[in-house]
């Protein structure tokens, strides 16, 4: 499991853009966003640097959450 912060998501246009990312790597992902803490909670069989990866693809920065 892979929790991320995303801290320019801040809409629901975003949830749709990070988890069609996600989901754009592995099909399978099981993806969990909380906007108004603006993390996304992953669980998949791709790397975590491969979903940070995408994530930068589609216009989100993200690090790993505290």
């Amino acid at each position: 499991m892979l929790k991320l912060t995303v801290p320019d998501m801040n809409c629901g246009h975003c949830v749709s853009a990070v988890t069609k990312a996600v989901k754009g790597v592995d099909a399978g992902a099981d993806v969990a966003v909380d906007l108004d803490a603006r993390t996304v909670t992953i669980r998949s069989d791709a790397s975590a640097d491969v979903l940070a990866a995408a994530l930068s693809r589609a216009g989100y920065d993200s690090r790993p959450a505290a």
